[in-house]
């Protein structure tokens, strides 16, 4: 059975690219454009991990986050967030209090594949 994959992102190039990145690893992807579109779908619908942009979402990322893990416990360790430049420190404080996996934008398509790869526990030649 394939994983599916929940991608929170606004940004439709960046949306379109992580899509086709799933796809390459063989994974299903969703997409929702907003936090509000996400936890609709997430009530609806199971997913193997989650895929979130920090910023993308009217929703602030820690009450998105807490909503997240109120529907599904499950995804607890499976939320990675795609950060910018973040010079907020309560945001990082957030992410690391909450032990949220994270990459950066700009070495965004290596780290999610990484990263995706140690969430859902799967050997490099999978």
């Amino acid at each position: 059975m394939r994983r599916k994959v929940l991608i929170i992102e606004s940004e439709p190039s960046i949306s379109n690219l992580l899509y086709v990145l799933l796809g390459g690893l063989n994974y299903i992807g969703e997409l929702a454009p907003s936090g509000a579109q996400a936890l609709a779908m997430i009530r609806r619908e199971s997913f193997d991990a989650i895929l979130m942009d920090l910023r993308c979402s009217a929703v602030a990322a820690e009450q998105l986050v807490s909503r997240i893990m109120e529907i599904r416990p499950n995804l607890l360790g499976r939320v990675l967030v795609i950060t910018g430049e973040i010079e907020d420190p309560k945001i990082m404080d957030f992410i690391e209090r909450k032990c949220l996996p994270h990459v950066s934008q700009k070495r965004m398509m290596e780290d999610v594949y990484q990263s995706l790869r140690a969430m859902l526990e799967l050997s490099p030649q999978t």
